[in-house]
């Protein structure tokens, strides 16, 4: 009990540093997912393209690849020197953009086409319907994947101690190397079970708001 709470300030600072790439993670590729989806399915075959070309590529190598590229390549190719911290929001900003992007996509075509139609005869414009209409109904539709990938992220932010990151999992690490003792390890099991609980909670909140604003507009 003593070591641990001799090096409990070391863990918690790993988990203070990996809930910093948690959160601006999430922030920045929520949003950034919205208008890639809609890229993907614009009239424009150049703008499609290209947000295509960029989900394949992010969904379609491992994230560890690209922590190294943007870490290591970086400095290399544009004498762009990025800290270890910056390169791991970075990297998980732009590859969680693309799967939200596809979440966001699989969510606007899960609405039926009646609705497009229907608010076309009513003169409703094109931005109207999407955003007042379409975008609403799915929200619902895209929590459960929104929540899962959020769940998901939690644990990927692990690998970032490959790049030197000082996050949890590199802290828990450098302790039972020092210590011979694979209890900090549990306790870097609990942390990450804690967070995961909280995020649950909240998703689950989230879903049962949305039920009921449905049920009500039935």
């Amino acid at each position: 009990m003593a070591t641990i709470l001799e090096y409990l300030p070391l863990l918690l600072e790993g988990a203070w540093i990996t809930l910093i790439v948690f959160v601006l993670t999430l922030v920045m590729s929520l949003p950034l997912g919205l208008p890639i989806a809609l890229g993907e399915e614009s009239k424009y075959k150049v703008i499609s393209i290209i947000c295509k070309a960029y989900v394949f590529v992010f969904r379609g190598t491992p994230l560890m690849l690209q922590l190294f590229f943007f870490y290591f390549f970086f400095p290399i190719a544009f004498d762009i020197r990025l800290e270890a911290l910056t390169a791991a929001i970075l990297t998980f900003t732009l590859n969680y953009a693309a799967y939200f992007a596809e979440i966001y996509r699989g969510g606007i075509k899960s609405i039926d086409k009646g609705q497009y139609e229907a608010a076309f005869a009513l003169g409703v414009s094109k931005k109207q319907t999407l955003f007042d209409i379409i975008l609403p109904q799915t929200m619902k539709a895209i929590l459960p994947p929104v929540a899962n990938e959020t769940i998901t992220l939690v644990k990927d932010t692990a690998l970032i101690m490959a790049i030197g990151c000082n996050e949890l999992m590199k802290n828990t690490n450098s302790i039972v190397n020092r210590t011979s003792d694979i209890t900090p390890f549990i306790v870097a099991a609990l942390i990450y079970l804690a967070m995961t609980f909280v995020l649950t909670i909240i998703s689950g909140r989230l879903e049962k708001y949305f039920s009921r604003y449905d049920h009500r507009g039935e």
